[in-house]
């Protein structure tokens, strides 16, 4: 017999007023995902690595045309505000000091999955597309290959896989998949 709960959902800003109650702590590793808060996984080497990798090379690409966010929060809607690990922001001189970025903020999204592959694609890709986020990359780092979302249409995207030797272009740079996904 299955038993239905009930769930108390949140909104961003009740998430907000959580952490500034020290309900949740900047110690807490968690985003609200669809009015939830979920725990995130703890960050391993590998991810560390590619995160940085991916922080080194895009900073030298965008200086000056974009922000390069790292594990930064993004106001998706009312009720979800995930960190995704990489997110390429238009530019604001104040750097978003006014304002959380929105989906609207958003050249790019890149998740590194190690553990949380498929995560990542049911859950937050959905997110992103609903949001019109218009392109998102998933560093696939156990099959060492980058899968590229991009065009939203409906509920999906259109979508790429690229492998250690190929290259990506975004915003008229080239970027070699190996400098991602490292040696």
């Amino acid at each position: 017999m299955e038993v239905e709960v009930a769930k108390r959902r949140f909104s961003v800003e009740e998430y907000h007023r959580m952490g500034e109650s020290g309900i949740l702590t900047e110690n807490d590793r968690v985003e609200l995902i669809h009015g939830e808060i979920i725990t995130m996984s703890p960050i391993g080497t590998r991810h560390a690595a590619c995160v940085n990798r991916l922080n080194m090379l895009f900073t030298a690409l965008f200086r000056g045309k974009a922000i390069v966010s790292v594990q930064n929060p993004v106001r998706i809607n009312h009720e979800s505000e995930p960190e995704p690990d990489l997110v390429l922001l238009k530019h604001e001189d104040d750097f978003y000091a006014q304002r959380p970025p929105s989906a609207e903020d958003v050249l790019l999204i890149i998740e590194v999955s190690d553990s949380t592959l498929k995560y990542d694609q049911k859950v937050k890709l959905p997110l992103y597309v609903q949001a019109g986020v218009s392109q998102v990359w998933i560093v696939n780092l156990e099959k060492e290959e980058i899968e590229v979302h991009w065009q939203a249409e409906g509920k999906g995207y259109q979508q790429k896989i690229y492998q250690k030797r190929d290259t990506l272009s975004l915003m008229k740079q080239e970027i070699s998949a190996e400098d991602i996904l490292g040696k």
